[in-house]
């Protein structure tokens, strides 16, 4: 079985982002840039899958800059045989990322993709859908859990009521959600065994794939700051708060 996986490069998770003095787009001078979370865990599932004997190969494709190759070093640090780098610097939306990747999958013809469920810079939440639409694939989505047996494999999706159970037939199409795994701490000789796997690049153009943005983004703001709490003594003066200062939000 060969997996394939996809990974984005986003700022760290753990910083504040602000945007630019236009509000036009999020201001990422000096910031850190990590691989996102989501697609950390689709690493690690792929990456335990092989180490179960189940796949013999897995994959890891990213797509941008030439900074993303550096994403590509951890996903291979984790434990991904190779890594395929798809060099733009066009602004990739998540259409134009399931087009490419759908582009990758019929080259490389893998049993499985793995994706983020999404990324924590757009937090769109489409492209693995987009991708298994685009390829005619089953697909779960939000997994907790994924299982194999007789040519199939079973996810347990979170869902609003609670957990739900569906078995897929391969190849499929799986997005990862928090609570399918803990990625694994990276050692350095693992960081020093990732520098020399292949990692491939291709330039966008050889995909013959249409990559035009289909969403105009108006602009960025810093959320709404909170207001202070405020405590009352008993229910007749909450309710003259509330029929008094109550303000349309």
């Amino acid at each position: 079985m060969k997996i394939m996986t996809a990974i984005k490069r986003v700022p760290d998770y753990n910083l504040r982002v602000r945007p630019l003095p236009d509000q036009l787009q999020v201001d990422l001078r000096n910031v850190k840039m990590s691989i996102n979370p989501f697609c950390e865990i689709a690493v690690e599932e792929a990456v335990r899958i092989k180490e179960r004997g189940i796949a013999s190969e897995v994959i890891a494709v990213s797509i941008g800059e030439d900074a993303c190759k550096e994403q590509i070093r951890v996903a291979l640090a984790i434990g991904a045989d190779r890594g395929i780098f798809v060099k733009t610097n066009a602004e990739i939306q998540p259409l134009a990322s399931a087009k490419i990747l759908y582009a990758l999958y019929r080259q490389e013809q893998p049993d499985l993709v793995i994706l983020g469920k999404q990324s924590i810079d757009g937090d769109n939440n489409q492209t693995g859908q987009m991708l298994a639409g685009l390829a005619g694939l089953p697909q779960g989505t939000f997994a907790s859990a994924v299982t194999f047996a007789e040519g199939a494999v079973t996810v347990t999706r979170e869902v609003d009521v609670g957990l739900e159970t569906i078995k897929l037939t391969l190849p499929a199409v799986i997005t990862a959600d928090l609570r399918l795994n803990t990625p694994r701490y990276l050692t350095l000789p693992n960081i020093m065994r990732a520098r020399k796997k292949e990692m491939t690049t291709i330039a966008l153009d050889s995909l013959n794939v249409d990559v035009t943005p289909k969403i105009e983004l108006l602009g960025v703001a810093s959320p709404t700051q909170r207001q202070p709490c405020t405590f009352v003594n008993d229910a007749v003066e909450l309710v003259d708060k509330l029929t008094n200062e109550a303000r349309v939000l």
